[in-house]
């Protein structure tokens, strides 16, 4: 069976896909807010944390074409126990990641039209008829599923790109840069609205970009769909990391020299949208965000199913899962990935904080362990045959171990103690999330995988 595969810069489009959603759009004025007019120096600092880890994740696709991403890499590197767990973890929270990310699309266009984001019946109606598009979309085929994923790559690149021209010309239109009025911009009572910058304020700021950046981790889950994937994946990814940075950093700082007391004060969904008065220009930036919101869900709906495959192919969950259609479509490891999206945030009512952590305790889990799994195929460690790739020292073993310093920062400036409360009680959503995806999930695919083995026997 043959397939059009995902080549180099459509590989590109997809990791870029796979980034830029919702963040940049709606929620700049957190780092503003944090570090006033060191915004884009806050991103430019997150950009070459994300940069170690992109590369990290690059340099194991070179070693390790099979799909599945950190699954395939961490069964190469620790064997097939450790993998398992792995892509247990990982699947359960990207799927469940793309239903709240599918949320999030609804709710910010029911906000935006004037709806009621509190009706669940509505917000389910219309969540339901968005995954039913995604679904004929993925049916439709790689050649479908890689025009629009790049249509809506393109499209909200454009719209960032348009603000960025749009806000860089009226700048220099009207000669002047309004980012010293951050530090004296003031709420209702006198109280400065930019706190003085302090190391651990700065280094939050970067933490909280760094997470504008997460998603490259993904990019590789589908690689058994992708020209060459050991040459265009290590080139594709730290591309892609780069064109977003300098989209993210101009985005910011036009932000700021154009408009910074909108962006901190505004109410609005998509508070980039608030920077301009001229309609015009309000409306296509509202259009690329909800561009953006859909394309990174379409991204989520090719990544996350092939990590379900890759196990199955493996022999780690059943086989019948790795089936594909005579499209060469993983339909019905499609199926069960689209099911568990919509079912987990109906169940929550749509209430997202266990899901929100549970996400970030997976990628923290992935940006300690492949590093470290990177650095034993450069010494021959593996536990699983290597492709035989060229070996490289700066790139194979220092990057890396960054990626390592990198994730233990993050992990010691994360919120925990906020994560695992909510309005001052704890938090039973975060810890019922966690049980279910760290305890419950991994037992019940162990189960099936034995019972699936047992029948084959």
């Amino acid at each position: 069976m043959t397939s059009k595969k995902l080549g180099f810069w459509s590989i590109v489009l997809l990791a870029i896909n796979s980034i830029v959603g919702s963040g940049i759009f709606l929620t700049p004025g957190v780092v503003i807010t944090m570090v006033g007019k060191l915004g884009p120096l806050a991103y430019i600092a997150a950009a070459l944390l994300a940069a170690c880890l992109a590369v990290t994740f690059a340099v194991a696709a070179k070693y390790v074409t099979k799909s599945g991403s950190a699954y395939a890499y961490a069964k190469a590197a620790f064997g097939p126990r450790f993998g398992f767990y792995m892509g247990t973890v990982r699947y359960f929270s990207a799927a469940v990641a793309w239903g709240v990310m599918a949320v999030s699309v609804i709710k910010s266009t029911l906000s935006i039209f004037g709806g009621d984001t509190n009706n669940f019946w509505l917000v389910t109606a219309c969540f339901v008829i968005l995954m039913a598009i995604i679904t004929l979309i993925n049916f439709g085929g790689e050649p479908l599923f890689a025009f629009i994923n790049n249509l809506a790559t393109i499209g909200k690149v454009a719209a960032l790109a348009l603000l960025i021209i749009a806000g860089t010309v009226l700048v220099i239109k009207t000669g002047h840069s309004n980012a010293a009025t951050l530090a004296h911009l003031t709420d209702g009572h006198n109280h400065a609205l930019i706190p003085p910058v302090t190391t651990s304020t700065f280094v939050m700021a970067v933490a909280t970009a760094f997470y504008a950046f997460t998603g490259f981790e993904s990019v590789a889950s589908g690689s058994a769909d992708m020209e060459a994937p050991e040459k265009n994946l290590p080139r594709a990814i730290p591309l892609a990391i780069i064109l977003i940075a300098l989209v993210y950093i101009g985005t910011i700082t036009v932000a700021i020299m154009v408009n910074p007391q909108a962006i901190v004060t505004t109410k609005q969904v998509v508070a980039l949208a608030a920077i301009f008065t001229n309609p015009w220009l309000r409306n296509l930036i509202l259009t690329g965000a909800l561009i953006s919101m859909f394309g990174i869900n379409i991204a989520a709906s090719f990544n996350t199913p092939r990590i379900l495959e890759a196990m199955a192919t493996e022999g780690q969950v059943p086989q019948w899962l790795a089936h594909r259609n005579h499209r060469d479509f993983p339909a019905r490891a499609y199926l069960i990935t689209v099911i568990l999206a919509l079912i987990i945030p109906m169940a929550f009512n749509y209430s997202v904080p266990a899901i929100i952590l549970l996400s970030a305790m997976v990628r923290f889990f992935e940006f300690a362990v492949i590093p470290l799994a990177v650095i034993m195929f450069y010494y021959g460690k593996a536990q699983e045959p290597l492709l035989p790739a060229p070996r490289n020292w700066w790139t194979d073993v220092v990057i890396p171990a960054l990626g390592m310093v990198v994730t233990i920062l993050l992990l010691i400036k994360y919120d925990w103690v906020g994560e695992f409360t909510l309005n001052g009680a704890i938090n039973w959503y975060a810890i019922g999330g966690m049980i279910v995806g760290f305890i419950l999930l991994p037992l019940a695919f162990a189960w099936f995988a034995r019972r699936d083995h047992l029948s084959q026997a």
